[in-house]
């Protein structure tokens, strides 16, 4: 017996329970349920009576899945087919979750896609499942806490999203509970000026007519002004208030999307891009590492024994410019001294010879002064 629901034609197998044969044409409260290991519906009373002491086989004849209760649930699809492979496609892309911004250019990006997409249709129509299914198990395992970030991610946009939704709703709201609430007092407003006006022109003069005129004019300009400040003031509010929210929603983004493992690339995807966590940054040092506190070579005194020293420690004058003995001390003896422990013959090799870094022939230098100390004459200049 067929029935109709919404318009849709039902089919007679479609109404009776393939276990227990009970029919929703004598029991129209009966509720079909469905197992994602399987599929196969039965009414919610076989369900009951079979797996409500713990796991057991699928009753349907040739079907030897375990099925547990925990896992039947309300078929969604009419047809069982559409309903298994919307299944599928959400295991996998909760397995395979990757985003375009992890990808190199945007052809890696639709390479994945098709990838992805065939490996869905591959466990939809039953090709090479158990390959399949083995690279998703092997993917999920090298790259779990990726897969976890950019789960995540998702939510976090997902309700950002729904905040942002309810803001503007909110938003919406306040603004047209607002302007009903400005129409109703100019409305009143307007009435009791009215009757106010047409009292004080009953009981004056012409020049009070004027006068009144006047007052209505400033009235309404001090009104328009104050209602567009308001206006104003209200734009700039809603501005600042979608500005920090989007802030506080990249900052939980960009700390998510660092969470991955993405230095690693699997082999399984590719063109994924390399991120590598940058090294911390070292404190500024304006000598670039030179300590001039650093006395290898000699020792600083408190005197020196010199008469123009002598005449500049008495002279009142160059202390109270700031000149200070101490300090020449150590700066005369720092730029005498600084040259030692510095070997030329060794830099010189390193740099492959300063000849060499003018385009000279080697030992040109030391033939010409050879030459002149032998002949006695000046030799050419080489340059």
């Amino acid at each position: 017996m067929a029935s109709r629901e919404n318009g849709t034609p039902r089919r007679d197998e479609d109404e009776v329970c393939p276990i227990c044969k009970s029919s929703r044409y004598l029991n129209p409260d009966m509720r079909f349920l469905i197992n994602p290991e399987c599929y196969h519906k039965m009414c919610e009373s076989c369900v009951d009576r079979i797996f409500s002491s713990g796991p057991n086989a699928c009753p349907v004849i040739g079907c030897k899945k375990t099925l547990r209760k925990n896992r039947f649930r309300t078929q969604t699809f009419e047809d069982i087919g559409v309903e298994r492979e919307v299944d599928i496609r959400k295991r996998v892309m909760r397995i395979l979750n990757r985003r375009e911004d992890e990808f190199d250019s945007k052809l890696d990006w639709d390479n994945f896609l098709e990838q992805r997409e065939t490996m869905i249709m591959n466990l939809v129509t039953g090709v090479d499942i158990a390959k399949t299914e083995a690279n998703l198990r092997k993917y999920e395992t090298s790259n779990l806490d990726s897969i976890r970030a950019n789960q995540a991610r998702e939510s976090q946009e997902a309700s950002s999203f729904l905040e942002q939704q309810s803001f503007e709703q909110e938003q919406a709201r306040l603004r047209r509970q607002a302007a009903r609430e400005e129409y109703e007092k100019e409305h009143n407003e307007l009435l009791a000026g009215r009757e106010s006006f047409l009292s004080r022109l009953a009981a004056g003069t012409a020049d009070d007519a004027t006068n009144l005129a006047r007052e209505g004019q400033k009235i309404l300009l001090k009104k328009s002004s104050a209602r567009r400040s308001e206006e104003d003031r209200l734009r700039q509010k809603q501005a600042a208030l979608r500005g920090e929210s989007k802030k506080s929603a990249l900052g939980k983004t960009a700390l998510l999307s660092g969470a991955g493992d993405s230095d690693v690339e699997p082999s399984l995807i590719k063109g994924l891009k390399k991120v590598s966590i940058p090294e911390p940054e070292k404190p500024y040092d304006p000598f670039g590492g030179l300590d001039l506190g650093k006395k290898d070579y000699y020792v600083l005194k408190d005197h020196y024994p010199s008469q123009w020293l002598e005449e500049a420690r008495k002279n009142t004058t160059m202390a109270a410019g700031g000149f200070d003995i101490k300090e020449y001390y150590s700066r005369t003896l720092f730029e005498a001294f600084a040259g030692l422990g510095c070997f030329i013959d060794e830099e010189v090799a390193k740099r492959g010879g300063a000849s060499e870094t003018f385009g000279m022939r080697k030992g040109i230098a030391t033939q010409g002064a050879a030459q002149q100390a032998v002949t006695g004459k000046p030799a050419e200049d080489i340059f």
